[in-house]
C-alpha cells in the first residue's frame, strides 16, 4: 500500500475555518524503490483553493470541493478520455465549462476530440444551432471542429464562398445530420446548378442525408429552373428562398416549382428567411465566439489577401481584384432589388387547395413540366396528364446520369 504521508510536501491544517501549515515541516523523499505508484508528490495548486477576503480585510484561503477539483483534472485530460456517454447532463455541462475555462477548445490538437466526445454523449445540448453568416475565414479554419457538431437543427452559411465543390457538403449529407438538420442557409455562395447537383447527389442516388431539411435558403445563386430536379428528392421541404437567382417569377415558374416540388409563391416575404431568428445555440457558443477573437490564422490570411491583391495589381487587374475581395459584400449591392421581389415558396397545408394559375391544357408553348417547348406532341400529352391531378415530390430516374455516377464515386 502506498503511504501518503511519505509522500515529499507541506501539510496543511484546518482549525476553525483557517488553514494553515504545521511548523513548515517537510518530510523526506520518497523511497523511488517503494511500491507506490506514484512518480511525483502531491503538489498544492492555486486552482484547487478559492482565495476571498474576510469581513476585516484578510485573504482567506478555502479549498475547492473534490469535485470541482476532479473536474479541473478532467478537463486537462480530456483527449485521454474514451467516452462521456451515459453521464449526467449536469455533469456534461460542468465539464464542459471546466474545459473551456482551460481553453482547451483553442488548441488545433486536441480541440476536434474533445468536441466530438461530448456531441456524442450530448448532442443538441453542445450546439443546435450554428450561424457562420459571411464568416468564411472561420469555417475554413475549423472545418475540422464544426464536423463534429452532427445535431445541428439550423445551420447558415450565408456568404461562406462555398462554391461548387466545398468540403463542407460530405458532412451536409452525412448521416448523423440527417436526422437533425431541418433548416439550412446557403445563399450567396457563387453556387450553380453544377454544385447543387453535387450537394444532393447522395441524396438523389443513395437516399443518404438532408432527410429532414424543411426550410433552403439558395438566395443569391446563379441557379436555374434545372435545380428544381435535383430538389426533388427532400421529401420534407416546405420552404424555399430563390431570390437573386437567374430565376424569372411568373406563370411558368410557378408551375414548375408546383409540380416538381409542391410548393406555392408566397405574396409576402416569410418570416423564416429574414434571419433574425439565427443564431448560435448551446454550450459551445462561447466557444465559437473564442475561435473568431482568438483565431491565429487571421493575420496570415489577411497577408495572404494583400499579397494576392498586390501581385494581380501589378499585372493590371484592380479591378478584377476588388470583385475577388469583395465576394461576400457583393449581397448588399442587390439589397434594393431583394426589397422589391422575394421569391418566397412554401407549402400549403394539406386541407388548403392552393389558387395557381396553372398553363392551359390544350397551349404546348407554356407547360412547365416539359421545360421545352420544341418537345414532340407525345411528350407534350404526358405533360398535360400530370397536371390533371395534384403533383406530389418524386425522385426522378432521368437524374442518374453519368456525372452523377462519378459523384457516386467521389463520395
Amino acid at each position: 500500500m502506498c503511504d501518503l504521508a511519505t509522500a515529499s510536501g507541506t501539510i496543511y491544517v484546518r482549525e476553525r475555518g483557517q488553514l494553515r501549515r504545521v511548523n513548515d515541516i517537510v518530510l523526506a523523499d520518497t523511497n523511488p524503490v517503494s511500491s507506490c505508484r506514484r512518480t511525483r508528490p502531491l503538489a498544492l495548486r492555486k486552482e484547487h483553493f478559492v482565495f476571498t477576503y474576510n469581513a476585516e480585510g484578510s485573504l482567506r484561503y478555502s479549498a475547492k470541493s473534490l469535485f470541482d477539483i476532479s473536474l479541473l483534472f478532467i478537463a486537462d485530460n480530456i483527449h485521454h478520455v474514451d467516452s462521456l456517454v451515459g453521464f449526467p447532463e449536469q455533469i456534461g455541462d460542468r465539464l464542459f465549462a471546466a474545459a473551456e475555462e482551460k481553453h482547451v477548445f483553442l488548441n488545433p490538437d486536441i480541440s476536434q476530440r474533445a468536441l466530438q466526445l461530448f456531441s456524442d454523449a450530448y448532442g443538441q445540448m453542445v450546439l443546435g444551432s450554428l450561424c457562420l453568416r459571411n464568416r468564411f475565414a472561420l469555417l475554413c479554419e475549423r472545418m475540422n471542429e464544426i464536423k463534429t457538431f452532427h445535431s445541428l437543427k439550423s445551420l447558415d452559411l450565408f456568404g461562406c464562398r462555398l462554391g461548387d465543390s466545398h468540403e463542407i457538403f460530405q458532412h451536409l449529407t452525412s448521416d448523423s445530420l440527417a436526422r437533425s438538420l431541418t433548416q439550412l442557409f446557403i445563399g450567396a455562395n457563387s453556387l450553380s446548378d453544377v454544385g447543387l447537383q453535387r450537394l444532393t447527389a447522395p441524396v438523389r442516388m443513395l437516399r443518404k442525408g438532408l432527410s429532414s431539411l424543411q426550410i433552403l435558403d439558395l438566395s443569391y445563386n446563379p441557379i436555374s429552373e434545372k435545380a428544381f430536379g435535383y430538389l426533388a428528392c427532400l421529401p420534407e421541404l416546405q420552404k424555399l428562398d430563390v431570390s437573386g437567382t437567374n430565376l424569372r417569377l411568373g406563370t411558368v415558374l410557378k408551375a414548375s416549382i408546383w409540380d416538381l416540388l409542391g410548393l406555392v409563391h408566397s405574396e409576402k416575404p416569410l418570416d423564416a428567411f429574414d434571419h433574425s431568428g439565427c443564431k448560435t445555440e448551446g454550450w459551445a457558443e462561447q466557444v465559437i465566439n473564442q475561435w473568431e477573437t482568438n483565431s491565429s490564422q487571421m493575420p496570415k490570411q489577411k497577408k495572404i489577401e494583400e499579397s494576392r491583391t498586390s501581385a494581380l495589381r501589378f499585372f493590371g487587374r484592380q479591378k478584377f481584384v476588388r470583385d475577388v475581395l469583395d465576394a461576400s459584400p457583393l449581397v448588399s449591392e442587390k439589397e434594393n432589388e431583394a426589397e422589391r421581389e422575394k421569391m418566397h415558396f412554401f407549402k400549403p397545408a394539406a386541407n388548403s387547395t392552393p389558387e395557381i394559375q396553372l398553363p392551359s391544357a390544350t397551349s404546348d408553348h407554356s407547360k412547365p413540366a416539359c421545360y421545352n417547348a420544341k418537345k414532340r406532341l407525345r411528350q407534350s400529352d404526358e405533360c398535360d396528364s400530370q397536371h390533371r391531378t395534384p403533383p406530389a415530390k418524386r425522385f426522378s430516374a432521368s437524374g442518374l446520369t453519368v456525372e452523377d455516377m462519378d459523384l457516386l464515386n467521389s463520395y
